[in-house]
């Protein structure tokens, strides 16, 4: 029961930054491993490459 409820936390997007970082890990095939382990689950590679792309599309947005 309690796993349950803390996935649900998870799943709860509250920002635009919330909202481009799953965006962006659903794209590069991560929300299966972050569903499972969370984000504290990924690799420095995977969670340096989402806020990578994450900082390109906000700098595209602002020009």
């Amino acid at each position: 029961m309690s796993n349950n409820t803390r996935k649900n936390k998870k799943k709860k997007i509250e920002t635009e930054d919330d909202r481009l970082k799953y965006e962006i890990a659903g794209e590069l095939g991560l929300l299966d491993k972050i569903e499972e382990v969370g984000w504290a689950g990924l690799t420095a590679k995977e969670s340096g490459r989402i806020g990578g792309i994450m900082t390109s599309r906000k700098r595209k947005k602002q020009n």
